[in-house]
């Protein structure tokens, strides 16, 4: 699949906050743990425990979150299909950027080991 110019705007103006408790329900379904969702989230974004709790409570949108964001030089080595989209097709830099972090809960929920995640 290919997304559109209106889907790509409407992933940059989606907030952090309103996904991130998806995220949280996702991994804890599968027995792992908010810690290990923010190793993952720092991994990919080098924010901390608090960046993240301040990203929230302001209510960032994605296209915000990645323009703070430090993205790992490993990023680009997370490959396969989310939400439908194969990420290294993706052109939209910020949507390959959402999917990026999307890919990485789904692998922990997934119950893949820590060290394979974080690449």
């Amino acid at each position: 699949m290919i997304p559109t110019p209106e889907h790509n705007e409407r992933v940059a103006k989606m907030t952090f906050a309103s996904v991130y408790p998806h995220y949280v329900a996702k991994v804890e379904r599968k027995d792992r743990t908010k810690e290990e969702l923010h190793q993952v989230i720092s991994w990919l974004t080098g924010f901390d425990d608090d960046q993240v709790k301040t990203l929230i409570d302001e209510q960032v949108t994605f296209e915000e979150f990645f323009q703070r964001a430090n993205l790992n030089p490993n990023a680009n080595l997370i490959k396969g299909v989310i939400c439908g989209y194969r990420i290294e097709e993706l052109e939209n830099p910020l949507t390959r950027k959402v999917r990026y972090l999307d890919k990485l809960v789904d692998e922990l929920a997934k119950g893949k080991k820590m060290e394979k995640i974080l690449r």
